[in-house]
């Protein structure tokens, strides 16, 4: 970050790594050194993407990722307004995993995602409305298309998830996983270099979307947890 002849923080082109992390952090540390507060609006897109040096794609998923943790909103036809101030300091929840075999991690960090995911899949059955429906089933279908061509379908599958957590109506859902995917991904991405990993438990999304549809909660937490046990089973069978 620098600074103009009116002493205002500027931003500077950012080098071709990770752009989305990068935009995230500079626009975090924007934020924080031109004391923005709740309401102000923040540049517009083209003029982050030409300060930046990025694609509008990218500038768009870094506010989607803002959005997640409930410190940013847009506005149709307005722009983009910050909800709460933000820095580095307040937009990443460091996790520690210091296990040293893969296998320990994976085990670990699958203890979290049945909490967090058989809750969000109960509570989305309660509250989902009939558009939430037609958004988990557009992902779901996707996802099937996805995994019926190529095997696998790891986006399209994070996709489907990060649905249900909206049909939940509680945004912590979504700020917890968007705080912990890094670490998660870190780890969750084709283990033990499988992309077959945790296939068989393709056909529990289909039948997790219909008992959230029925409004069924048992069956929703029924349905995590077979998709989550098929994960248990594949880690513990691929890492012997």
């Amino acid at each position: 970050m620098t600074a103009d002849v009116n002493g205002r923080p500027q931003f500077v082109p950012l080098p071709p790594l990770d752009r989305a992390a990068q935009v995230i952090d500079a626009l975090a540390t924007y934020i924080d050194s031109a004391s923005l507060k709740a309401g102000d609006r923040l540049p517009a897109e083209r003029e982050l993407m030409s300060a930046l040096a990025v694609g509008r794609s990218t500038i768009r998923e870094v506010i989607r990722h803002f959005q997640a943790l409930g410190v940013m909103e847009t506005r149709k036809g307005s722009g983009t307004y910050l909800l709460k101030p933000v820095s580095l300091a307040t937009i990443h929840m460091p996790l520690s995993l210091n296990a040293t075999h893969l296998r320990d991690v994976l085990l670990q960090t699958l203890e979290v995602r049945r909490g967090i995911e058989c809750e969000a899949g109960m509570v989305a059955a309660r509250r989902r409305t009939a558009q939430d429906l037609v958004m988990i089933e557009e992902k779901l279908n996707e996802m099937e298309r996805v995994h019926i061509a190529k095997g696998t379908s790891g986006p399209e599958d994070l996709a489907f998830h990060l649905a249900i957590y909206d049909a939940t109506h509680n945004p912590l859902f979504a700020q917890l996983l968007e705080q912990m995917r890094g670490a998660f991904e870190r780890f969750w991405t084709h283990p033990f270099d499988r992309v077959d990993f945790a296939r068989r438990s393709f056909p529990f999304h289909r039948t997790l979307f219909n008992a959230i549809a029925a409004q069924d909660t048992e069956a929703a937490r029924r349905e995590t947890l077979k998709i989550l046990d098929v994960v248990e089973e594949d880690i513990k069978e691929m890492s012997k």
